[in-house]
């Protein structure tokens, strides 16, 4: 894969470039790889040894198309062998063009079907919070699309109204199909709400920690062109 994108670290950038065959979602994956770098180096309670942990933070990516930066920052961060990253998609690789739960250490949930990783983490979240795991933060990386389908609503709502301990960061390249009128943290009554840029790792690693006893949204604003 190429870019003209500022690699968070100078391993990562090798990693990432190992990966061929999904080029024509690589400004999916690029434009997801700050926050991630962020999440996992900065932020997240999980690694390799704590993979299974019941207290575990957990991580959920929604956008799920164009996984090559998550795969790149998962080796990074040692879940699983950097030579699992010349074959993606090949036979019996466990890297497929979706991640898969069952066979990428680190990986919580299948996705790729855009809209349902939201409603996804609501559940994860009230779960760890009925079993009494209050340390346990839940996130979830969505695309700005991805809120075109009607179920985020209805969790948006649900998330609020519940007080969960959630954080979804939603990256926005306007690539939404019918717009944001005041724009997408309208759109989210009820959760405290940042927008920074989505190359900005201090800032995004200041509002990713937490804050508040409410759902957080932070939008992660990255041009299209470089992205």
């Amino acid at each position: 894969m190429t870019t003209t994108a500022v690699l968070p670290d100078d391993k990562l950038g090798p990693l990432l470039h190992r990966i061929t065959g999904d080029e024509k979602h690589t400004p999916s994956a690029y434009s997801t790889l700050d926050v991630l770098w962020v999440l996992y180096d900065r932020v997240l309670r999980i690694s390799p040894q704590t993979v299974d942990a019941p207290d575990r933070d957990r991580f959920l990516l929604s956008k799920g198309h164009g996984p090559a930066a998550y795969y790149a920052v998962l080796a990074a961060k040692g879940f699983f062998p950097e030579e699992w990253l010349d074959d993606l998609g090949g036979w019996d690789s466990p890297l497929g063009h979706h991640p898969d739960r069952v066979r990428i250490p680190g990986v919580e949930v299948g996705t790729g079907s855009l809209g349902h990783g939201l409603g996804l983490s609501i559940g994860v979240a009230l779960g760890l919070r009925a079993q009494g795991f209050t340390r346990t933060r839940t996130f979830v990386l969505l695309g700005d699309a991805e809120l075109d389908e009607g179920s985020n609503h209805e969790g948006i709502a649900y998330a609020a109204a519940t007080h969960l301990p959630i954080t979804a960061i939603v990256i926005d390249n306007q690539s939404s199909t019918h717009g944001w009128p005041g724009g997408i943290a309208a759109r989210f009554p009820g959760w405290d709400t940042s927008v920074v840029s989505g190359r900005d790792r201090d800032r995004l690693e200041r509002v990713l920690k937490p804050r508040h006893d409410r759902p957080n949204l932070i939008v992660a604003t990255v041009e299209r062109k470089g992205s």
